[in-house]
């Protein structure tokens, strides 16, 4: 038997208390909606998984962003002092977003709290000198408040002791250059908070800022009046507080160091959820502990191939049904009504080339290797039971350069950019592509490339050994940065503006859910009819 380190035994205290909060506590009343009205919003919300593709632990945080806008859009527009927070969570359940018959009755007002407090937020913000403030304000707000809503109605006390044991853990051993460009010990441990939830569960910056509002605000959820007043007067100052933290110049590499060794704190993590109770025998125990983490790899690792196939699945379908709408509305009539060279063979080429590409970047992923599951097996032992030699990992800026070097590497960067995508216009006019054709083609390459690189990042989720570098590794770096680069700024442009989404989000959200309203209450009136007849 062997003694546990200190924030271990306090990690398995969080699960003990997180196991007995959810033994029933006699009969509470849940939230319910039809089962034929919740089938057919769940058939429509898959199909928007499709159409407005998004990672897998962010589809349900951007479900509730999105049916809140709406609802506060309707809100405002019909001048009504109505609740939203009851409509509001039916139609989140009816969508599959939430399991049937499992909210407490009493997560509508809390829910409904929430609410209220961004608006009182919003509401009683200065008013600032730009339009463009005010707007960004309630978008990045609403964020915050979709995660907010989302943690009331399944909340996550697990989530939250992984990610402050890890950061516990990780602190005695990161060490901070001291020309970094950190000034405190505070600004350090923000730095390693963000870089964790990052790390650990891939969380987004609505979700992390919701976090630091926590952290910072220790009674967040239940302000205070005079303090909910000073918020709101100080918002854009704390909003920029903490974009700041975000855009930080070293949190790519507080990141690179907690994304490398977040894989034993997971399979802990998953050890511990399995049996709180038996985790203290389990844990003292190095050869039961051993097994158990070679169980709880195995089963990770079926996860994430799992995900990597859905990943596959998914990203192509939306990436295929969008190359469809775009040369349907744009290719095709362009190239027979404007150029007059309508080529079927290269039209169809030009569709199923992008997906086609997706789906082998996805398959050409490879599982981690059996030295990788030895690693994780002695870095999970390092942290449970303490070493009096710490590891240190260094945070250290990149090393400066000189003017005229830097010059040289940015013309060398901006060569690279314009072969790469020299050599593939190059291959398209060959085949006698439009212009357009051309120019949408190299947006989709572009934005698979990012995607590609983003899925494979996560497929290497328990990866803790070193990649090796080779010079071929080296010489497709050097091609496909600039392509993934523009990949990841056409993105974040798409995602705001991905036509088959903003027609969903236009023309068919709001009449499909009145008619799922609809159908939920006739069905209820018929139930209601039958208990008269006897």
């Amino acid at each position: 038997m062997r003694e546990l380190n200190p924030s271990a035994q306090r990690l398995i205290n969080r699960y003990q208390d997180w196991s007995r909060s959810l033994q029933t506590k006699g009969e509470v009343g849940t939230i319910s909606v039809d089962e034929v009205a919740s089938r057919v919003a769940s058939f429509y919300e898959k199909m928007r998984g499709v159409i407005d593709w998004r990672e897998e632990h962010l589809l349900r945080k951007t479900a509730v962003e999105r049916i809140l806008k709406r609802r506060l859009f309707l809100k405002k527009n019909l001048k009504t002092d109505e609740k939203i927070a009851e409509p509001f969570i039916h139609e989140l359940i009816r969508g599959g977003h939430f399991p049937n018959e499992t909210i407490p009755e009493s997560k509508i007002d809390e829910a409904q709290k929430v609410i209220d407090k961004y608006i009182f937020i919003l509401e009683n913000s200065p008013t600032p000198a730009k339009d463009k403030s005010k707007m960004y304000l309630y978008d990045w707000l609403l964020g915050v408040t979709a995660c907010e809503i989302e943690t009331t109605l399944s909340p996550s006390p697990k989530e939250s002791a992984l990610i402050d044991f890890m950061a516990e853990v990780m602190k005695e051993s990161i060490q901070v250059k001291k020309r970094a460009g950190v000034h405190s010990i505070s600004e350090e441990d923000t730095q390693l908070y963000i870089a964790v939830q990052k790390a650990l569960f891939k969380l987004d910056e609505p979700i992390i800022t919701y976090y630091l509002l926590k952290r910072w605000y220790p009674d967040w959820e239940n302000l205070p009046q005079p303090t909910l007043n000073e918020i709101s007067l100080n918002i854009y100052q704390i909003r920029e507080k903490i974009e700041d933290a975000l855009k930080h110049p070293l949190s790519e590499k507080f990141y690179a160091v907690c994304e490398r060794y977040d894989t034993p704190y997971l399979i802990l993590g998953d050890i511990v959820s399995q049996n709180p109770d038996q985790a203290y025998e389990i844990l003292k125990n190095p050869e039961m502990l051993e097994s158990k983490i070679r169980e709880a790899y195995g089963l990770r690792l079926k996860k994430v191939r799992a995900k990597m196939s859905r990943a596959a699945i998914y990203s192509t379908l939306s990436i295929f049904i969008t190359k469809v709408l775009v040369a349907l509305a744009i290719e095709v009539p362009f190239d027979k009504y404007v150029t007059g060279q309508l080529d079927y063979f290269n039209s169809a080429l030009s569709i199923m080339a992008p997906p086609i590409l997706m789906f082998f970047l996805v398959l050409s992923i490879r599982p981690p290797s059996k030295h990788n599951e030895d690693l994780v097996i002695m870095e999970a032992m390092k942290i449970v039971y303490g070493k009096e030699k710490k590891d240190i990992y260094e945070i250290k800026p990149s090393p400066r350069r000189g003017l005229v070097l830097n010059f040289f590497m940015v013309v060398f960067y901006l060569a690279s950019f314009v072969a790469s995508y020299g050599l593939i216009v190059w291959g398209l006019r060959s085949m006698n592509l439009s212009v357009l054709s051309i120019f949408i083609f190299l947006a989709f390459v572009s934005m698979i490339s990012f995607a590609g690189v983003k899925i494979r990042q996560r497929a290497k989720e328990l990866v803790v050994e070193k990649e090796k570098e080779t010079f071929l590794h080296s010489l497709i770096d050097l091609f496909s940065l600039p392509i993934i680069q523009v990949g990841r700024w056409l993105s974040n442009q798409w995602s705001k503006y991905n036509a088959a989404a903003v027609i969903f989000n236009s023309l068919l959200d709001m009449p499909f859910q009145l008619f799922v309203e609809f159908l939920e209450q006739w069905r209820f009136f018929l139930k209601e009819k039958k208990e008269k007849i006897h």
